[in-house]
């Protein structure tokens, strides 16, 4: 059987550099088509202004600016005491409601509970050496994570935009937000 095809003019074909050519110019469109367009991206939503809850978007945040994830957290509503100055030094643990608290929700009620729960976490806190807040915010923008703040929350809850850490970004809207979250790897809501 011949590989020749009568049917095609000779002068017609291409030559085998231009097939390989060809073949080049595909294979660097593919590498570029499939090509990381940069470092991942995660996007957290911080919504809870507790002590217990204050922890989980900034060691996600600062474990992902370590791996290299371009990170983004957007607080909004009670997470936005974590990133202002004072009110995040005396976040408070709540002992109601909470199933893995030491204490029946009965005893949690009573008036107190909270500042003694409170008291009992900041003593794990510290006798485990573990961060504090203040301490993984600073780290956290020392490793370029952009913390958002809510500007209807700044708005509702009355806060002043001098009130928080240096380098958080005020101002941020819930379009904004969704932008990022829709342009994220990982989206989070904490």
């Amino acid at each position: 059987m011949s590989t020749d095809t009568p049917d095609a003019p000779a002068d017609d074909a291409p030559s085998r550099a231009e097939l390989a050519a060809r073949v080049d110019e595909l294979e660097d469109a593919l590498a570029e088509a499939t090509d990381d367009d940069g470092p991942k991206k995660m996007s957290i939503i911080a919504t809870k202004g507790t002590l217990d809850m204050a922890y989980p978007p900034l060691i996600l945040a600062s474990t992902a600016a370590a791996f290299g994830y371009d990170v983004t957290v957007f607080h909004t509503f009670w997470g936005l005491d974590i990133l202002h100055e004072e009110r995040s030094k005396s976040l408070k643990l709540s002992s109601i409601g909470n199933p893995n608290m030491p204490v029946p929700n009965a005893v949690a009620a009573l008036p107190g509970m909270d500042r003694v729960t409170t008291k009992m976490m900041e003593r794990k806190i510290a006798d485990n050496d573990t961060a504090t807040i203040e301490e993984l915010l600073e780290t956290s923008l020392d490793m370029g994570v952009e913390f958002q703040a809510c500007q209807m929350t700044i708005d509702l809850m009355d806060y002043d935009e001098d009130d928080f850490y240096d380098g958080v970004t005020t101002g941020v809207g819930a379009a904004t937000a969704l932008q990022d979250m829709a342009d994220a790897d990982i989206q989070l809501l904490v």
